[in-house]
């Protein structure tokens, strides 16, 4: 496997060296990349002399009327080849370009041209470290998906003691190491996953919905797919942009829902049901506009409930995931859908809490499971999806593990 590893300004800077003697070691094929602040500290045929591949020093590799197209698309071909990008020591100002898109040189360049997992190593003076501009942004790249291997404790160059030692190079290494794993661990898995509300119309203006963004849904969608997953998402109306995955469906009843569902719901190993499907819909919706004209009365019909149908399908083997959004009685109320739904595991959001759930970037709740309830703290929905993933990788596991009888 090849590993980008990008080397910034600071003194941690000379520790990339024997991260990248380490990597070799583990069997690594590593290209380094270096910032020009980088070079003040290592010069670059240090790392080339260990790893007998060539450093990336600049975003054009030739000056000169000779410049050829593949000089000035390098990044691109590092991009594609590598199977991770490490940076190691990462300092601020990289992060600030990481976490806002500046495209500023080489590795800027390269972390947004890549689809390969990401590891980042900070090291900075303990008061950068503390900024909340810093914060922001590692709160950024951590919602992307980046992983982040934080600084050390202790006595810093600049004399200062405090967090923002580079870590230890056992500990990078194994973060980068669990992470390639991690970024494979699905893959086989056909999942399906659905997301966002459904709209039921009473008149050609007007519907019933309810306060579901997708973001969870999507969110799942993009990290099952970062793992190795092959994934069909199932949306209702949203404002999000479809991450990339195998099959993106657009719906916007329960009943569109269902049928896309069904239709595709034998050929996936997986399926995670994140969408606020409506309980209810209009049992005869108005082909004209309803004028106002004093008060309204809707007659209103239970739709299909998609999940418990699928429940009572499902094939041996299928994981089935199911949502509960309570406000009372959470854990109860999330055991009996567990049970009455035929369900793997259920993830119970307490919706009534302010700031997370609905149209929130951020989530918390419960993974309820027929043998365990496991508290997912307050996080951003993309690092809940991973929590979620994690604990279908152990159930996955549990129905692979022969019993043993007496």
């Amino acid at each position: 496997m090849k590993i980008a590893l990008g080397v910034t300004g600071g003194i941690a800077a000379y520790k990339a060296a024997e991260i990248a003697r380490r990597l070799q070691d583990r069997g690594f094929r590593v290209q380094v990349v270096m910032t020009a602040s980088a070079q003040e500290f290592v010069r670059p045929l240090t790392f080339a002399a260990l790893t007998g591949e060539k450093v990336i020093t600049e975003m054009f590799s030739q000056r000169d009327s000779n410049s050829t197209l593949d000089s000035s698309v390098e990044h691109i071909g590092v991009a594609q080849s590598i199977d991770a990008l490490l940076v190691a020591p990462a300092t601020a100002a990289t992060l600030a370009r990481f976490a806002h898109g500046y495209a500023e040189d080489f590795l800027a360049t390269l972390y947004l041209a890549t689809t390969a997992p990401v590891v980042v190593a900070p090291a900075m003076n303990v008061n950068m470290w503390r900024h909340p501009a810093t914060q922001a942004n590692l709160q950024t790249l951590r919602s992307r998906g980046v992983t982040i291997v934080e600084p050390g404790e202790g006595y810093l160059a600049c004399g200062m003691t405090g967090e923002g030692r580079l870590a230890d190079t056992d500990v990078i290494i194994e973060a980068l190491v669990a992470r390639l794993a991690q970024s494979q661990d699905l893959a086989g898995e056909h999942v399906l996953i659905s997301a966002g509300p459904t709209y039921e119309p009473i008149d050609p203006v007007r519907f019933l919905g309810n306060r579901s963004s997708g973001k969870m849904g999507y969110a799942l969608a993009e990290a099952a797919s970062r793992r190795g997953a092959t994934v069909t998402l199932v949306s209702g109306p949203t404002a999000l942009t479809p991450p990339a995955v195998a099959e993106f469906v657009s719906v916007e009843t329960t009943a569109q829902m269902r049928e896309a569902l069904l239709a595709r719901f034998n050929h996936a190993s997986l399926t995670i049901m994140t969408a606020a499907v409506s309980d209810f819909t209009p049992a005869s919706p108005s082909a004209q506009k309803i004028k106002r004209d004093g008060a309204l009365q809707l007659d209103l019909q239970p739709t299909a409930d998609i999940l418990a149908e699928l429940g009572a399908t499902r094939a041996p083997g299928q994981l089935l995931i199911g949502f509960a959004a309570e406000t009372e009685n959470l854990v109860e109320n999330a055991r009996r859908k567990l049970e009455r739904k035929h369900l793997d595991a259920i993830v119970l959001n307490d919706v009534s809490r302010p700031g997370i759930g609905f149209s929130s970037d951020r989530n918390a709740g419960h993974i309820i499971t027929a043998a365990a309830s496991v508290a997912v703290p307050e996080m951003s929905k993309l690092e809940m999806a991973g929590r979620i993933l994690d604990e279908v990788i152990k159930l996955r596991a549990a129905q692979q593990t022969p019993k043993v009888t007496a």
